[in-house]
């Protein structure tokens, strides 16, 4: 099983530095994967949870792909009704192939409506959107004359997302979930991949109840968390060390230290 970092690419602590060390740290600590996320208009729906400056993901992913050349990198998630499937579909071949086969194009639909609206993209139709963009990014792919076909990882829980998913996708690419409604999910749907994105934030005291989310507890809660994830088949198992508050991109060392916890009782466990 691999792990991948989430990185932040937004908020005032955060600038080409910051991120190249991000990406340094990554792959020092023997991380897989980097993963950044994705913003258009940074409207104050947006602002709110990811403030400006905030690092379009094509570009900060192509930057970085030559800063640490042992990673994958990839777009956890790319919000897919913002922009012509055609071009994302020329973009994502582009940066996999420049990097050597190296990038994972995860995707979503979105849930900032006002980015929407500064976007003139219907907020309703963004399923519609997700699964027809979708469509044209397998088509677009195919047509290319060595089909090459970048991994497509899809976020979500509902059941048009699982549908999706198991239509569309390579793994499914849940943010944030507990364990328990991981596993139902797998339970019910079988999928073709299963590459979770979830929490990491160590506490010194356990954190319990049902409702949980698979990577916040203590160490030894959260390797418990990894183990079992292995179990249910995950390939990949990205962490987000970024807990809400802008504040935090000032400090990253902070999160550096979690990783380096994590990494180093995980290859002893």
């Amino acid at each position: 099983m691999q792990l991948g970092v989430n990185v932040p690419n937004f908020g005032p602590g955060t600038d080409p530095g910051v991120l190249r060390e991000w990406a340094r740290t990554a792959e020092g600590l023997g991380f897989d994967l980097l993963m950044v996320s994705d913003h258009v208009a940074v409207t104050p729906d947006v602002a709110e949870r990811y403030p400006e400056p905030f690092y379009e993901p094509f570009t900060t992913l192509s930057w970085l792909a030559g800063i640490a050349p042992g990673l994958r990198l990839g777009t956890t998630v790319l919000v897919l009704p913002y922009r012509n499937p055609l071009l994302v579909a020329r973009m994502a071949s582009t940066l996999d192939r420049l990097s050597g086969g190296r990038f994972v194009l995860g995707v979503g639909v979105g849930w900032a409506r006002q980015e929407f609206d500064a976007l003139g993209v219907p907020f309703g139709a963004r399923g519609r959107l997700t699964d027809e963009y979708l469509g044209t990014l397998r088509d677009a792919w195919a047509g290319e004359p060595d089909r090459r076909t970048v991994p497509v990882w899809v976020g979500g829980h509902s059941e048009a997302a699982l549908r999706r998913t198991v239509r569309f996708g390579d793994a499914w690419h849940p943010l944030r979930l507990p364990l328990a409604r991981m596993r139902s999910v797998l339970g019910e749907h079988p999928m073709p991949g299963f590459a979770p994105r979830i929490a990491l934030r160590l506490t010194t005291t356990p954190v319990d109840g049902p409702e949980r989310p698979a990577g916040v507890g203590t160490l030894d809660q959260v390797l418990d968390d990894l183990h079992q994830l292995r179990e249910l088949g995950a390939g990949t198992v990205v962490f987000d060390p970024y807990h809400g508050s802008p504040e935090d991109t000032r400090r990253p060392r902070e999160a550096w230290q979690a990783l380096t916890t994590l990494t180093t009782h995980w290859r002893t466990a």
